[in-house]
């Protein structure tokens, strides 16, 4: 089975994910740019049964975004780590950038419509206003 291991900035937070990564998107909703400080985030889909915390879960902070989303990061150095959805309880939201060894590719861009005024999408990947059909496939493709 395959594991990708990630973490924070200080490394106090490590974790590992268990089989493949689901959907990975560049999202560009504007929650995302703030909470990432970028033009998106880079984030795959894992469905909650392949994520394990291995360390420092007493550092772990979380914020409601929204009504449905809570974002989780390091008490420490304040580095994003996952996000949970009430709609969806056995799917886990993970940035791409704290995790070591991915070899998948983005598929899309997603929620285009409020990308950043000063960030010019130059591939060829497909662009979405919302949540593009395949993010429901995520319980299929994943144990």
């Amino acid at each position: 089975m395959t594991k990708i291991y990630g973490k924070c900035l200080c490394e106090g937070v490590e974790y590992q994910i268990e089989g493949k990564l689901g959907p990975i998107y560049h999202c560009h909703c504007s929650k995302c740019r703030r909470w990432h400080g970028a033009a998106f985030r880079t984030r795959a889909s894992i469905d909650v049964s392949q994520f394990k915390i291995l360390k420092g879960r007493e550092l772990l902070a979380s914020f409601n975004s929204s009504e449905n989303v809570t974002k989780y990061f390091c008490s420490h150095c304040g580095s994003p780590l996952h996000s949970t959805y009430l709609d969806r309880p056995d799917v886990i939201g993970i940035p791409l950038g704290a995790l070591e060894g991915v070899e998948s590719s983005p598929e899309a861009h997603i929620f285009v419509g409020s990308k950043a005024s000063w960030y010019k999408i130059t591939d060829d990947l497909p662009q979405h206003i919302k949540w593009p059909d395949s993010e429901s496939q995520v319980r299929k493709t994943n144990p």
